[in-house]
C-alpha cells in the first residue's frame, strides 16, 4: 500500500485510538484567497478540536500523500499558486510524479479510507451539472460515495446543481442519503428545499450506527448525511434561484463548459451576493465540521 505521511497530531491521535475527521484541501487552494483561506482552515480544525476530535486535512505534497497537515504545512499550502485540484482520476499521477494538490471530495475519501478514517466533513458535493443530459458533466464525488466506506458529512450538493438529478444517480448507486434533524433536503446556501429527504436521522449516534451497519453488512460505499446550514446563516432558497440562473445565463453566454463551470458559477454567485455566499459557506463548513466530530466520536465510542 502507499506509504502515508502523518502529522504529529493525527498520530497521537491513532497511538491514543481518538476520533479522526478527515477534511478536504480544495478549499483552501481553490475555495478563498489568502489569508481568509488559512484563517478559515485553521477555524475548522480548531470547530473539530473543540467538539471532541482530532481534525486530518488532507493533501499531497512534493509526491507524499498527507494524513493531516502541520501548521507550518497548512499556511505554505494556503500561498502555493498553481496547486492540481485532485480526483480519482489525477490522484495517483500527482503522487507519481512528485507533484502537489489539493484533494476535492472523492480523493479525500480514497485517502482517508486508505488512513482508516470513517469520517469527512465538507462543505457540498459535487453531482450532476445542469445539462448533464447534453454534457454529461457528472462529478466524479457520486461515483466515490458508492464504492469508498465513509460517512461524508455535507449541506447537501452545491446549489447549482441539479439536485433532482443528483439525488437519482445517488439512488441508483445505492447511496444512503440522509438528511440530519429534518425532512427535506438542505440545499447547501439554503437550509431547506422543497425536496423530501430519502432518509432521516436526528442524532450522530444512529449515523454511526448506520454506518457500523453497512460495514458489517459487506455494502460497498459511504452514506452521505446532509446537515443543514444554520437557519441565522442561510440564504433562502427564493433569494438564491434568480441569481443561479442569472449566473447559469452568464455562463451559457461565454461558453464556460467543463471545469470551468464551477468555479465560473460560484464566483458570479459571490459576486451576485456581495459576499453573502462565501459567508454561509464557511459557516455550513463550520457546521459540518461539527457534527462530523460528534459522529467520528460516537463510532470510536462503539468500536
Amino acid at each position: 500500500m502507499i506509504p502515508l505521511t502523518f502529522s504529529s497530531e493525527v498520530t497521537t491521535a491513532r497511538s491514543a485510538n481518538t476520533p479522526l475527521v478527515a477534511l478536504e484541501s480544495t478549499i483552501i487552494t481553490h475555495g478563498m484567497p489568502y489569508p481568509q483561506n488559512l484563517e478559515v482552515a485553521r477555524q475548522v480544525e480548531a470547530d473539530v478540536r473543540a467538539a471532541g476530535a482530532t481534525p486530518a486535512t488532507i493533501a499531497v505534497i512534493d509526491g507524499a500523500l498527507h494524513i493531516g497537515l502541520e501548521d507550518a504545512q497548512l499556511e505554505a499550502l494556503a500561498q502555493a499558486q498553481n496547486v492540481a485540484k485532485l480526483s480519482r482520476a489525477d490522484m495517483a499521477t500527482c503522487i507519481a510524479t512528485g507533484g502537489t494538490g489539493a484533494t476535492t471530495v472523492a480523493a479525500t475519501m480514497i485517502a482517508a479510507h486508505l488512513a482508516d478514517i470513517h469520517v469527512f466533513a465538507t462543505g457540498g458535493i459535487g453531482g450532476v451539472h445542469k445539462g448533464a443530459e447534453d454534457s454529461f458533466d457528472i462529478s466524479a464525488d457520486l461515483m466515490e460515495l458508492a464504492q469508498t466506506p465513509v460517512t461524508v458529512v455535507a449541506a447537501g450538493a452545491k446549489a447549482i446543481l441539479d439536485i433532482p438529478k443528483t439525488l437519482e444517480v445517488l439512488e441508483t448507486q445505492g447511496v444512503p442519503v440522509i438528511a440530519y434533524g429534518q425532512d427535506s433536503l438542505p440545499a447547501f446556501w439554503s437550509a431547506t428545499s422543497d425536496l423530501i429527504a430519502p432518509l432521516r436521522m436526528d442524532d450522530a449516534t444512529t449515523i454511526a450506527r448506520a454506518h457500523q451497519t453497512r460495514q458489517q453488512m459487506g455494502l460497498p460505499g459511504g452514506q452521505l448525511i446532509t446537515n443543514p446550514i444554520p437557519r441565522a446563516d442561510e440564504i433562502p432558497a427564493a433569494t438564491l434561484a434568480p441569481i443561479i440562473a442569472q449566473a447559469q445565463a452568464e455562463a451559457d453566454a461565454q461558453g464556460v463548459s467543463g471545469k470551468g463551470v464551477t468555479p465560473f458559477l460560484l464566483q458570479r454567485i459571490f459576486e451576485l451576493t456581495e459576499g453573502r455566499s462565501l459567508t454561509a459557506n464557511i459557516a455550513l463548513v463550520r457546521n459540518n465540521a461539527r457534527l462530523a466530530a460528534q459522529i467520528a466520536t460516537s463510532l470510536t465510542n462503539t468500536t
